[in-house]
């Protein structure tokens, strides 16, 4: 073992305790993507592979759950959006099939839930947009947190990976967080180790895997896009909000502005109450993402990425980005090591 992979592995140590692998290296839940294929191939390759429940019902999760045990016999996680409608049956699936970890996403789980889950022998981890909800968490009993920057795909909130991780890496040291939003390379992993996170969650970096079942127009849209063409939704009027989600741009970008203008002319006329213009808005993007990542509609459908999307080039199988990053994490960390031999 060289000395930058031991002091890797000393850097990480906390998160690959606790998700009982090689590489404290998670794949962020991505809905139609993050499914047993995908999820096996990483648990498998030595990271974490993370089951997305979306709005599965429990019947379904469990089917998952199921297929995906038969393809590893290594940890993986479910995740499960708090404002689920069936959140208690889909907790219960969980731990009647022995379910290692439950990641918690899309709001505040309550103490109650937590410790339900922990009661039945899963590792619970949540995700931490605010110092003061980090700390909440902890006292909670979470066994872990994820704190996901603005530069994140999908739904994102307004501060950036950098900013969180100096907020909130300094005031968490009770339990391992994951750093997420962004990060597509190896060394970003070894600068958030170094400044106190246990792990990293990456996941428009594994879209392009060669295991991972999306489409592949939706796999050609990553490889051709950059940065920059990763953009949050922008919302017209404060009186119709819109939940900011981070992606590729295209046809259904530009029709979603045009949409909310003309349900926003259509309540000033009194055409529509401010209700139904507001579900007009909000149905907009329904089925989108489905229509992208498995019908492989890349106009008409969400092509949700984060803006690491840039340094996804080409198709590649999950063992083989795994040890790209790793390998790029050990030369930075080899690079700094060797000027303080120089020193």
């Amino acid at each position: 073992m060289t000395r930058a992979r031991a002091h890797l592995d000393r850097l990480w140590q906390a998160g690959r305790r606790l998700l009982g692998t090689d590489l404290a290296i998670m794949a962020g839940a991505m809905t139609w993507v993050s499914e047993r294929h995908l999820v096996s191939a990483l648990s498998n390759a030595g990271g974490f592979g993370v089951l997305a429940c979306g709005s599965m019902m429990p019947p379904r999760l469990e089917e998952e759950i199921r297929a995906t045990q038969a393809l590893t016999s290594q940890p993986f996680g479910v995740n499960l959006i708090v404002m689920h409608p069936e959140l208690d049956a889909l907790a219960e699936v969980c731990l009647a099939n022995k379910v290692s970890h439950v990641v918690l996403a899309g709001g505040l789980p309550s103490a109650a839930l937590i410790k339900r889950l922990k009661d039945g022998g899963a590792k619970v981890l949540s995700f931490a947009p605010v110092p003061v909800i980090a700390k909440r968490l902890v006292k909670s009993g979470c066994d872990g947190l994820i704190i996901e920057g603005a530069e994140a795909g999908g739904h994102i909130g307004p501060v950036s990976t950098a900013v969180l991780a100096q907020e909130i890496l300094p005031l968490v040291r009770d339990v391992p967080v994951f750093i997420a939003g962004g990060i597509g390379r190896g060394e970003a992993i070894a600068a958030f180790l170094e400044m106190g996170a246990a792990g990293a969650q990456l996941g428009t970096r594994f879209v392009c895997a060669t295991e991972c079942v999306a489409h592949a127009r939706f796999k050609q849209a990553f490889i051709k896009a950059e940065a920059r063409d990763a953009m949050p939704s922008v919302q017209i009027d404060p009186r119709f909000p819109v939940i900011p989600v981070r992606a590729i741009v295209n046809d259904a970008s530009k029709k979603f502005t045009e949409a909310q203008l003309q349900a926003i002319a259509k309540f000033d006329s009194g055409e529509l109450t401010l209700k139904e213009a507001q579900l007009e808005i909000e149905h907009f993007w329904a089925g989108a993402l489905r229509r992208a990542a498995v019908d492989g509609d890349i106009e008409s459908g969400s092509l949700m990425a984060g803006q690491s999307v840039g340094m996804v080039t080409r198709e590649q199988p999950v063992a083989e980005i795994l040890a790209e990053l790793v390998a790029q994490a050990e030369a930075a960390i080899e690079q700094r090591l060797s000027y303080g031999d120089a020193a």
